[in-house]
Parts: C-alpha cells; structure tokens; sequence
C-alpha cells in the first residue's frame, strides 16, 4: 500500500511549514530548501520564504555554523576535521565553515583532546596492552582520524601508550586511493 503524498502547499503554508521546522530544529538554507521543494505547489515559492526567513533572521548559515562547531569543539569528540566534513555535508559553505570551526577550535588543545579521546573511548580497557597489537594500535588510529583529529595529534596520543605508534605515519600514504 503506498503512503499517500503530503499535500502541496502554497506559499503561506510553506512559510508555517518552514517555522515548524525550524522551531523543531536548526537548519542550514540547503536543508531547508530540501525539505521545503517537494510540499511546494509552486517552486518558485520555496526561494521567497527562504529570503524571508533569512531577512528576519530565523535562517543564517554563518550562525548555524558557529552554533553548530562550537558544540562539537565543547564536547570533545570530534576534531576539526570532522566537524568541517559534517558542515559540507550540511551544504555550508566552505569559506563559512572554516571560520566557524576555526573560531570554534581557537585555543584549543588538539593533542589533549585526542588523548581524552582516547581515554573516554577505551575508559575500561588497558590501552598499553590493547595497543601492543598492530592491529588494534592502527584501529585506534583510523578512529581518532574519522573523529577528525590530525594525524599529528592522533599519533602523539597514541605514543603515550604505544612505542610503535610513529609507525602509523606513512599508514595514510600507504592505503590505495580508490
């Protein structure tokens, strides 16, 4: 049984549509552009509520962005990267983004978030003897670098528990590029 579509909406119904949205979630334009086309009964109407919302200043990327990496910068579980790679997935600008998370990460030490990292991922583990396996020691690295710590700041924290962890360094130009 297919589920019957929802109604289009002409521009007003948009608008309230939008706020609801909004009111439930941030949203970048790109989102709600997305989200807005397939309830819209005229297209043309989905562009006049975005400029709307955005002359009143209920959507702003720049903001969205900086609200957005300084959570993810305060909590500690991800690094620049990462939170630069979720902003484009969100259809942030590139150039709004890197001020944001620059902003965001200013005076804060990679190296000790990657080893708090480190520690909060493996709390019951004993990481000296986890990470004497090649293996495990390269696992424990690839997920430092998904969570978007540097590859410096990744090795370094794993120094502290491994003495082969220098040897991850080429482990990046060694993978094959697919």
């Amino acid at each position: 049984m297919r589920k019957k579509a929802p109604p289009s909406l002409d521009e007003n119904g948009l608008k309230d549509y939008a706020l609801r949205l909004l009111a439930a979630r941030a949203l970048t334009v790109a989102q709600l552009r997305q989200r807005l086309r397939p309830r819209a009964a005229n297209p043309a109407d989905v562009d006049r509520v975005v400029a709307q919302l955005k002359q009143y200043g209920v959507l702003d990327d720049r903001r969205f962005a900086e609200s957005f990496s300084s959570a993810r910068a305060a909590s500690g579980q991800f690094g620049r990267s990462r939170v630069l790679a979720e902003l484009a997935r969100r259809k942030v600008a590139a150039k709004v983004a890197g001020e944001a998370v620059r902003q965001a990460f200013q005076g804060l030490d990679e190296d000790a978030m990657a080893q708090a990292w480190l520690e909060r991922k493996y709390r019951n583990q004993d990481l000296p003897a986890l990470l004497a396996q090649p293996s495990r020691l390269a696992a424990a690295y690839r997920r430092l670098r998904h969570a978007g710590f540097s590859s410096g700041a990744a090795i370094r924290a794993l120094r502290r528990y491994s003495e082969h962890a220098g040897e991850l360094e080429g482990l990046e130009d060694a993978a094959p590029s697919g």
